[in-house]
């Protein structure tokens, strides 16, 4: 069963980037949740799929349409990725459960209208950790523009027996971006 504790949403609108006007400001969201481990107290359970079965659809439901609305839409997505943080008592499967399901990550890119991978991070952290996870391309993971880092941290979470599940998005790449793609190594003959 799914227990919220909290659910939170971080905005930032990035206007400079060193001396440089970044115009139109580029917008950044990550839509978390705080849950209670659902495999919490139990020991080493074998098979995790009746709880991902139950849990990550309607972990879904309550970020995905958080993440999209504060982003202005699915037009105002240019780049997404995911990631989880289990608490110290939790296993760093228990995170990676949640959020490597079609379950949970279907839901997302299909809202987001991508089609690329999502990029993600797992791990296992106290209360107050960095939670801290890479974005791509929404539809075109070679365009280095968009390979972009998202990061914040809850006071209070997770608890030993929490998980935090949390999506991001970015309205564009980096600010300036100027390093190439993957494709233009191709061009210029790189091995």
């Amino acid at each position: 069963m799914l227990e919220i504790r909290k659910a939170i949403t971080v905005i930032e609108h990035l206007h400079r980037e060193g001396d440089r006007v970044v115009d139109p400001p580029i917008r950044s969201v990550i839509a978390a949740a705080v849950l209670t481990n659902p495999w919490s107290g139990r020991g080493y359970v074998e098979d995790l799929q009746p709880e991902i079965v139950a849990v990550a659809p309607m972990l879904a439901d309550c970020l995905v349409p958080a993440c999209v609305e504060a982003m202005g839409g699915p037009d105002n997505i240019e780049a997404y990725g995911k990631t989880a943080v289990a608490g110290l008592d939790g296993e760093v499967e228990h995170a990676s459960a949640l959020i490597h399901t079609l379950r949970f990550g279907n839901v997302f890119r299909r809202a987001a209208e991508g089609t690329s991978f999502l990029s993600f991070t797992n791990k296992r952290g106290p209360a107050g950790c960095q939670i801290t996870f890479p974005l791509v391309h929404k539809t075109d993971r070679s365009q280095r523009s968009h390979f972009l880092t998202v990061e914040t941290t809850i006071a209070d979470a997770p608890r030993p027996d929490e998980i935090v599940v949390a999506i991001g998005a970015a309205s564009s790449g980096r600010p300036f971006a100027r390093i190439g793609d993957r494709h233009r190594d191709m061009e210029l003959g790189a091995v």
